[in-house]
């Protein structure tokens, strides 16, 4: 209770401040009023919907909506605050110096009033946010992007230069709420044509009921050599209460035979072969092996105990952070690592081949695209679905597309 009592507080503040905003541009009460309304709703269902929240309960579709009209109106009135703090610094500092240029005294100064263009300024800079953020939950969440990438390698077996690799992460199923929207994205992923295609972990958000209303959409995806797949951190079920150990175990068996049900083959710390034309490479997958609080299932030295040492690898791990932390200093060689994890945080500005940002960076040095070190390739999908937040801004859902080319790339 005190806790919420001080977030209210904390809140109640930030609205306040961005109130100065509306209150010096407009004097119409309706639309004062209206933010006020506005205001209430959004941090009463707030609160309704995390007071109590029960982790047996799961993260419902209710609690990702509160959560994001939360958002959508807290970071608009955080830019306010910054700018209005800032003109009240400005005004203070103002009325000082009339106060000492005037003999030590404060008659005849006064502190100025607000600035109307100021806070038209400010409204306007709040505005993207506040658009950007609706956008995103109405549109963004769903807003696909299949992006391709050739890679080279000077060892590539002959028989699989121009090979094609699709690869999709972080499906969330529990997330969804327009199978529609899905059904489309499925098409386009068989629409890339690719040799194999590959999923790197976190089918749903904690159940495996949570994909029995798509499993026959997923049922449609195909490849000429095959799909396979490996577990990722939310696939196991620990970040919900279960009744007891045996029935979150039941509930992990239960989502390996859909991912079998799909058509994947599901890689447990193992691997396999690509057969093609008297050549062939390794695909080998590991479970989830993530850094600092994340579960560490994943075994690499197992997973690659049958492979040769000059053997083509791609890796399959959900967890980026694995490839600093064991991959690349591994004695085996793996030429491409696949993984996903990040979301990208599902917000970030970016303009494709010339520059990305986003919060998540400051957790993870690999968080969206390709990575090179040492002569070894990661990609970080940005994920195909959402969790907990439901839209994306800026960073969109990805189909990731990779062409395996042999030689050097060209200058």
């Amino acid at each position: 209770m005190i806790r919420w009592l001080i977030f209210l507080v904390i809140f109640g503040i930030i609205d306040w401040y961005a109130f100065q905003a509306f209150r010096t541009v407009t004097k119409n009460q309706w639309v004062l009023g209206l933010y006020w309304l506005l205001s209430l709703l959004v941090i009463g269902n707030f609160v309704f919907h995390y007071y109590g929240f029960s982790r047996r309960d799961g993260f419902s579709h209710s609690h990702g909506y509160a959560f994001a009209f939360f958002v959508t109106i807290l970071l608009p009135k955080l830019f306010l605050l910054v700018i209005m703090f800032g003109e009240d610094l400005g005004r203070f500092m103002s009325y000082a110096y009339q106060s000492v240029t005037n003999s030590g005294g404060t008659d005849g100064a006064s502190l100025p009033g607000r600035r109307r263009f100021i806070s038209q300024i400010a409204m306007g800079l709040a505005a993207i946010p506040f658009a950007s953020f609706l956008y995103g939950i109405s549109r963004g969440k769903y807003n696909f992007r299949v992006l391709n990438y050739t890679l080279h390698f000077e060892d590539l077996p002959e028989a699989f230069d121009g090979y094609k690799i699709t690869q999709i992460s972080d499906v969330h199923s529990g997330s969804f709420d327009n199978p529609g929207k899905v059904d489309y994205a499925i098409d386009l992923i068989n629409s890339q044509d690719s040799d194999l295609l590959m999923f790197t972990g976190d089918m749903v958000n904690n159940k495996a009921e949570e994909m029995h209303p798509y499993i026959d959409m997923f049922k449609r995806l195909s490849a000429r050599d095959g799909m396979f797949s490996v577990l990722g951190n939310h696939d196991y079920g620990d970040y919900i209460r279960w009744e007891s150990e045996e029935a979150k175990a039941q509930n992990l068996e239960k989502l390996k035979d859909i991912q079998k049900e799909i058509g994947f083959d599901l890689l447990l710390n193992e691997s396999r072969y690509i057969e093609k034309e008297g050549d062939r490479i390794a695909i080998v997958g590991v479970e989830n092996w993530g850094k600092g609080g994340f579960k560490k299932a994943g075994d690499l030295p197992r997973a690659v105990e049958s492979l040769n040492q000059d053997e083509f690898k791609i890796l399959l791990s959900h967890d980026p952070s694995h490839w600093e932390e064991e991959v690349l200093d591994h004695e085996q060689h793996f030429h491409l690592t696949l993984s996903g994890h990040t979301h990208g945080m599902q917000f970030g500005i970016e303009i494709p081949g010339v520059f990305k940002w986003s919060p998540v960076k400051w957790r993870y040095k690999q968080w969206a695209g390709i990575y090179e070190k040492f002569g070894q390739f990661i990609n970080v999908n940005r994920g195909f679905g959402y969790l907990a937040f439901p839209g994306r801004v800026g960073i969109w859902p990805e189909i990731s597309v990779i062409e395996l080319k042999r030689g050097v790339k060209e200058a």
